[in-house]
């Protein structure tokens, strides 16, 4: 026993160690005391922060979208948009935090927020497009213009809509093709379908038919189709006479349109005129075709030569 104290008493390493450790001890408190409370305040009040920033989302967009609490696809939106803006704000908040704690730890956060400056502006110029994209989207899903669905035309392509995001559109058009557009692309979008529709009726018949006779045939036709148990819910109003629109090369042109419920439009159209069609072969109303007038000249006299007509027969 006495031969280890005297071998302790006798290493100065031994003394150095000790003393070093000691002052890593002291240190150590000095830091827990300081730094390492101002630590833990900044992961609390990160943790507070991210959770004010959820229920304020949630207020927030509660309150924008209280209006649509039973449409599913406008509570999908506000799900998406809250989510993008949830996830931005805590981002940068963490980013805070973690540059605050890294100040505290003692390391030099200049040269992070240079690189990190260098490192955004290459991003930046690699991605402008995605950005771009991104920004476009988030105003479409805000501004409710698209919804899946829907019947629209953007971008010079149309067709229904089958998945809207921040990033793109997605149509498929009649004949099957689907186009992925990208919302950055976006300048104009035509929306078809958006909470009601319409249906717009050239309808021409002959010179010699009545005006009213046909307004009134029309008008028959649309109550018809109203009444068919197919069809009602589809129809929102009674067809609505604009008047007569045109006096054509071989008919007049009567102008009506028909309000539907969304994306019903061209059903209603289709039937419509099928039996505005046949009601006009019932009555004898005349819808015309390109007629042609063939003149043979005429004499001075007032005479004028035959005409001879070649028929198949006759070959």
């Amino acid at each position: 026993m006495a031969d280890m104290n005297t071998v302790a008493a006798s290493d100065p390493a031994g003394t150095s160690s000790m003393f070093n450790f000691d002052e890593i001890l002291k240190n150590a408190g000095e830091w827990l005391v300081t730094s390492g409370i101002r630590i833990f305040l900044i992961l609390i009040l990160t943790l507070v922060a991210i959770k004010a920033i959820q229920l304020l989302m949630n207020r927030l967009f509660q309150q924008l979208f209280k209006n649509h609490i039973n449409d599913i696809e406008i509570q999908k939106r506000s799900d998406t948009l809250k989510s993008v803006t949830r996830n931005i704000l805590n981002i940068t908040i963490v980013a805070v935090a973690l540059l605050m704690v890294l100040k505290e730890m003692g390391v030099e956060i200049g040269p992070i927020l240079a690189a990190a400056g260098v490192v955004g502006i290459a991003v930046g110029f690699g991605a402008q497009e995605l950005v771009k994209d991104i920004i476009q989207g988030f105003f479409i899903l805000l501004d409710d213009q698209i919804r899946v669905g829907d019947v629209v035309n953007i971008a010079d392509k149309g067709g229904l809509v089958e998945n809207v995001n921040l990033r793109m559109i997605t149509l498929r058009d009649l004949a099957g093709n689907v186009h992925f557009v990208r919302n950055g692309q976006i300048s104009v979008v035509t929306n078809m379908t958006k909470e009601y529709s319409r249906y717009v009726f050239d309808i021409g018949v002959a010179y010699r038919e009545d005006v009213d006779e046909v307004v009134k045939v029309v008008k028959q036709v649309d109550a018809q189709l109203r009444e068919d148990p197919d069809f009602k819910n589809d129809i929102l109003e009674p067809i609505e006479i604009l008047g007569l629109d045109q006096f054509a090369d071989s008919a007049i042109i009567i102008k009506a349109r028909t309000k539907t419920m969304p994306i019903r439009q061209w059903a209603v159209g289709r039937e419509f005129n099928r039996r505005l069609k046949k009601r006009f072969d019932e009555l004898d109303i005349e819808i015309p075709f390109p007629h042609v007038t063939l003149y043979a000249g005429q004499n001075k006299d007032g005479s004028a030569p035959s005409l001879n007509i070649l028929t198949r027969s006759d070959k």
